[in-house]
């Protein structure tokens, strides 16, 4: 499946059983949208990854061990853990 990217490019994508996890690349990315989302098998945007300050992107993401969560980092300095179902936040510390 070819992904197309919302607004820049593509830096990274992970496959998952709810289909591929999209990070963008933050350069030209609008600031008040998410780069990370999770796109379904029909192309379909699953959710957007939920964001510990409205004015960072994200930076880097792995899929962690334990199956059901992703760790993400953004450029404003927050360690994120997110919901891999839904991009919802479960934590987020800032490493700054």
């Amino acid at each position: 499946m070819e992904i197309q990217p919302l607004h820049t490019k593509i830096d990274k994508t992970i496959q998952t059983f709810l289909g591929f996890i999209v990070l963008e690349s933050t350069d030209g990315f609008p600031r008040n949208d998410s780069n990370l989302y999770c796109v379904a098998q029909n192309g379909e945007i699953v959710w957007r990854a939920e964001k510990p300050d409205a004015n960072t992107l994200f930076s880097r993401v792995r899929f962690n061990e334990d199956g059901d969560t992703l760790s993400a980092y953004t450029i404003g300095g927050h360690a994120c853990e997110l919901d891999l179902r839904t991009g919802k936040l479960i934590s987020h510390t800032s490493i700054k």
